[in-house]
């Protein structure tokens, strides 16, 4: 192998070790950006809009960086498992990465396991939501971080999460939308 080659092998691995999630710029009391985006529920295409989800109650909004990678299919598993919680609550979790919708369509039924939707984040969805995950600063390309939004019905959010560890959005996120149901 010659240098160069060596050198971007080795770097790959050091920028993800580098990567973080900003912090997110959307705060509790900050109006959610509405947004219309193409997703997938049970391996069904539809068209997903935040302000049409809202009429129904709060809105999990969870993004993540890339389907089918081992952290994603772990959290995509915890939310499946944790639906008829979220459901008690009236509430609507869609997952958001910067997939196309051929790969969320898949891993909407794999996965989410037909419990939940998956959506395809645009780069202004991305941009507004503030979740392009950086590595030293820099934006790669097109990946989200990990950042959970809890919206609730009047399009406010009431609950940020940004944490690139998987294990704890599902518990942060359903303790936030208890809240909303039990009115606090």
């Amino acid at each position: 192998m010659n240098k160069p080659l060596i050198m971007a092998a080795l770097a790959a691995p050091a920028a993800l070790l580098l990567a973080h999630p900003a912090a997110a710029a959307l705060n509790p009391g900050a109006s959610a950006p509405d947004f219309t985006a193409d997703g997938a529920l049970g391996g069904k295409p539809f068209r997903f809009r935040l302000k049409d989800a809202l009429k129904n109650g709060p809105v999990v909004l969870y993004f993540y960086p890339k389907a089918f990678t081992k952290g994603c299919t772990l959290e995509a598993h915890a939310f499946a498992e944790a639906m008829d919680q979220f459901h008690a609550a009236h509430a609507t979790v869609i997952g958001m990465s910067a997939d196309g919708i051929e790969a969320l369509t898949k891993f909407s039924t794999s996965e989410c396991r037909n419990k939940f939707a998956v959506a395809s984040a645009s780069p202004q969805v991305i941009q507004a939501y503030d979740v392009a995950l950086k590595a030293a600063g820099i934006p790669m390309g097109g990946i989200t971080n990990r950042t959970s939004y809890v919206i609730a019905p009047n399009g406010k959010i009431v609950h940020v999460y940004s944490n690139l560890g998987w294990e704890k959005h599902v518990s942060e996120t359903l303790a936030a939308v208890k809240a909303i149901k039990a009115g606090r």
